[in-house]
């Protein structure tokens, strides 16, 4: 068990200060979306850009990966929807289904798979990370769109969606990276100097970013958020654990890596989607909360569980 603390601890660490710094105001309410700004344009694409760049098509061409740890996501979105939309307002039952796929892949999956794997965890997370963005995000997105605007308007939710992701650094980062592999140049000293200078900043300024935000308050009441985590934080992992061992055989890594990123706390893209359309953030920001704290306990014993 200490082995195992001693793995998550940084991580958690990281978040503490975040947290503790907003609450005596060492740093102020500003400062959680100042630093979240540094993380997505350019700490963490730089980051992106370089694991890709430096990769190749194979080694990220992972299908087995991809439906171990999506198609657990998916499945959880889904139940979740399915949950909420009975309650009615189906573009906040779209954020909530969000709010129990949406794994922490930028903030926390990267630095722990870091941590736990080494640098072969970065692909894994790359990968992940993209399946969250590019599909479960975009899939919310698409569902708020229709719901407040009508059935009639899936076109123009597409469209929006696709505008969306292409300004996404995100996702513009990665995929220029697999360019560049692909163009089979190796990146100049200085430039990979750089990216890596960037990129090192990634896991320090995105923990502390995540602490900063989790120490806002919320007055509103939030029914309904202990499922969602529960959603989260066990059946994603179990799914994605039934299809990476039992289903597939997938090989150590890949296997490992699947059930430790489904089984990461909500990030904070639901609530930050909530904003945009104007709806109360006030659940999803819970879930970020409980399944962040919840999450100490259950990475823990995923890690015990696959033997580390």
């Amino acid at each position: 068990m200490l082995s195992v603390v001693t793995i998550v601890l940084p991580v958690f660490a990281l978040i503490l200060i975040g947290y503790v710094c907003r609450r005596t105001n060492r740093l102020g309410p500003h400062a959680a979306s100042e630093l979240n700004r540094f993380v997505v344009w350019l700490a963490l694409p730089a980051l992106l850009f370089s694991v890709t760049a430096n990769s190749s098509w194979e080694r990220l061409w992972q299908p087995g990966f991809l439906l171990a740890f999506g198609g657990s996501a998916l499945v959880v979105f889904v139940l979740a929807l399915l949950w909420r939309i009975r309650k009615g307002a189906t573009a906040d039952a779209q954020l909530d289904a969000l709010g129990a796929a949406y794994a922490n892949t930028g903030y926390v999956g990267i630095p722990l798979c870091i941590i736990v794997f080494g640098e072969n965890g970065l692909e894994p997370a790359l990968i992940a990370s993209l399946v969250v963005v590019c599909g479960i995000f975009a899939l919310a997105l698409v569902g708020v769109e229709v719901a407040l605007q009508g059935e009639k308007a899936l076109g123009p939710a597409l469209r929006k969606v696709s505008l969306a992701l292409a300004k996404n650094p995100l996702v513009v980062a990665p995929l220029l990276g697999a360019l560049w592999a692909w163009g089979g140049v190796p990146l100049p000293k200085p430039a990979a100097d750089l990216l890596n200078i960037l990129g090192a900043a990634t896991t320090p300024c995105a923990l502390v970013s995540l602490g900063l935000f989790l120490a806002h308050k919320q007055q509103e009441s939030t029914p309904g958020v202990l499922p969602l985590v529960a959603m989260k934080l066990i059946v994603q992992p179990l799914l994605a654990w039934y299809v990476a061992f039992e289903w597939l055989e997938l090989p150590t890594l890949w296997a490992h890596s699947a059930v430790l990123l489904a089984a990461l706390p909500t990030g904070t893209g639901p609530y930050m989607l909530a904003e945009y359309y104007q709806r109360s953030g006030a659940r999803v920001s819970r879930v970020v909360l409980f399944s962040t704290l919840g999450s100490l306990l259950t990475l823990s014993l995923c890690l015990i569980a696959l033997g580390y």
